[in-house]
């Protein structure tokens, strides 16, 4: 089975988690929107672009959840890739308990994808003290500012111990797999530009220079990872590229990003 007809479903990640993404082979990008289910309520993270809707939706309607129980759509930042679809999603879905969650600073240009009757759907973490109970079931919300835009933020599922991170932890993986197991010699390697085990494309890498590219500076990121650090974490799900599953990896990666240098300006102005 090719990866392309591997991934035409949506993938149980952890209990209650599936993700309903898409993979857009020409350009590289992968794009995670990724569904909790809990009981009779439903929550979507980052639900994709206005181009990947009806894949995210199709992807929804096979996990067997009716839209109409989605109760949030979250976005954990503003951009169109995350956002696109949103319009779309209020028509799905078409429940009026529905309501859009962001950060505060992020919802004045999440306005901009919905008509003016729909602001009532606006909500901040804020308001919801920094978490919301679905059914019973805790997702925290963590500020990650600039990482990459002034409201950045990561949603933790508590009952599975989910990170779900948006752009940090991300790449550009041309041999991607949704699941990312990295090789033991990861572990000692000292140059990341000539793998050992002769990998094209080594994901550290990947994950490196997407960071580099679209993180402003190494003082957001370095700020980021000590947030993240002090989380209990099983798994990071990201918005972009592959899902870390294993406490080894996810230590070693947060490590790697904490010491990079030359992120965004830094690596123009040194």
């Amino acid at each position: 089975m090719t990866n392309k007809n591997k991934y035409d479903r949506p993938i149980q990640v952890a209990e209650g988690i599936y993700w309903v993404g898409f993979r857009d082979e020409e350009s590289n990008m992968t794009c995670n929107p990724y569904l909790i289910v809990q009981g009779d309520r439903a929550v979507l993270i980052d639900g994709g672009s206005r181009t990947d809707f009806s894949v995210v939706m199709m992807k929804i309607l096979q996990t067997g959840i009716n839209p109409q129980n989605i109760v949030g759509l979250i976005y954990q930042h503003y951009d169109p890739d995350l956002c696109g679809s949103m319009p779309n999603f209020i028509d799905m879905i078409d429940n009026p308990a529905l309501r859009i969650i962001s950060e505060k600073k992020n919802n004045t240009f999440i306005s901009f994808y919905i008509s003016r009757e729909n602001f009532p759907l606006l909500e901040s973490i804020q308001n919801h003290g920094y978490s919301l109970n679905l059914n019973g079931r805790i997702l925290k919300f963590y500020a990650t500012p600039y990482c990459h835009s002034p409201g950045s933020f990561v949603t933790y599922d508590k009952k599975t111990q989910t990170l779900f991170s948006s752009d940090l932890f991300g790449s550009y993986a041309s041999q991607w797999d949704l699941f990312l197991e990295l090789n033991e010699t990861c572990y000692s390697c000292n140059d990341r530009e000539a793998c050992p085990n002769k990998v094209l494309d080594c994901p550290i890498t990947d994950i490196l220079t997407f960071h580099k590219d679209i993180f402003p500076c190494n003082r957001s990121l370095r700020f980021a990872m000590k947030v993240i650090k002090d989380i209990p974490i099983d798994r990071i799900a990201p918005q972009h590229g592959s899902i870390l599953q294993s406490k080894k990896d996810i230590s070693l990666v947060i490590q790697e990003l904490e010491l990079l240098e030359n992120v965004g300006i830094d690596g123009i102005t040194g």
